[in-house]
């Protein structure tokens, strides 16, 4: 009876020193699997960052080029009336939003305006 009671306590501690290394070995795998993710998800920001690093600098190349002078105040205008248009809101309701005049609105998306227009025409022309 002793020797299988220390058999069975024997068998036990076999069993659990087996699945602590194989929980030890499933985790060090597990890591690493995290690891590769990890670094393959800090590439892709890395280039994304370049990306808009590089656009930025080619439109502040573009606009001093062009010889514009905004503000920042005047550069954040501009970018939320033209997100606003170019979700199709009426100019009527991008005037009244930003409290604004709408000939100021019209004026500031005149070219947007030429653009989507000219598209219209030549769409409609055949």
């Amino acid at each position: 009876m002793e020797w299988t009671l220390f058999g069975l306590f024997l068998l036990s501690a076999l069993l659990l020193g087996f699945s602590l290394f194989k929980s030890y070995r499933d985790a060090k795998v597990e890591k690493k699997q995290i690891d590769l993710v990890h670094v393959s998800i800090m590439k892709e920001i890395n280039s994304i960052q370049d990306s808009i690093r590089d656009i930025e600098l080619d439109i502040e190349v573009v606009i001093k080029e062009a010889g514009i002078q905004l503000s920042a105040e005047e550069k954040l205008f501009m970018r939320e009336v033209i997100d606003l248009y170019r979700r199709n809101y009426s100019i009527e309701s991008i005037a009244e939003k930003k409290e604004v005049p709408e000939t100021k609105i019209e004026q500031l998306l005149a070219p947007y305006l030429k653009i989507k227009d000219e598209g219209g025409l030549v769409a409609n022309a055949n």
